[in-house]
C-alpha cells in the first residue's frame, strides 16, 4: 500500500536528527566506558564494541529505528500494515526517558542528565516528532 509523501522532508530531517542524537549518545557512552575500562585505542575497536559488547546493547533499539527509517527512505512504498503515524508514535515512545525504567528508557534518562549534547539532540528530535 502506497502512502504519498512519506519520503518527504520530515522523514529526512527526522533521520538526520536521530543520527545526531545517536552520535551524541555514542560519544557520551564512550566516555563512560573508557572511565571504567580504559581508553579505546581506535575507532575500529570502538565500532566492534558498539556492535558486540553488552555495555552498548541498550543503544541498539535506536540503531534499529534508524535502520528502519533508512530502509523506508529507499523504498518506493510503505510495507503493508505500516503507516507513518504508527512509526512516529513508536519513535516517540522509544525516546521517552524514564528514571524508573529499564533498558533503553533508563539509560536514555541517565544520558540526558549528564550530557548537554544529548539534551540538545533530544529536543531537536522531539520537535520533529510533533
Amino acid at each position: 500500500m502506497s502512502e504519498p509523501g512519506y519520503k518527504d522532508a520530515q522523514f529526512d530531517h527526522l533521520s538526520r536528527g536521530l543520527l545526531r542524537l545517536h552520535k551524541a549518545l555514542l560519544d557520551d557512552e564512550r566516555v563512560s566506558y573508557e572511565r571504567v575500562h580504559g581508553r579505546i585505542p581506535s575507532n575500529g575497536e570502538f565500532l566492534q564494541l558498539v556492535l558486540g559488547d553488552a555495555w552498548f546493547a541498550w543503544l541498539r533499539p535506536l540503531s534499529q529505528v534508524m535502520a528502519k527509517l533508512d530502509e523506508l527512505g529507499e523504498a518506493d512504498e510503505l510495507p503493508d500494515g505500516l503507516d507513518t503515524a504508527t512509526l512516529l508514535a513508536s519513535i516517540r515512545t522509544l525516546l521517552t526517558p524514564s528514571e524508573e525504567g529499564t533498558g533503553f528508557s533508563r539509560h536514555y534518562y541517565e544520558a540526558l542528565q549528564r550530557e548537554p549534547d544529548v539534551v540538545l539532540a533530544h529536543a531537536a528530535v522531539r520537535k520533529l516528532l510533533q
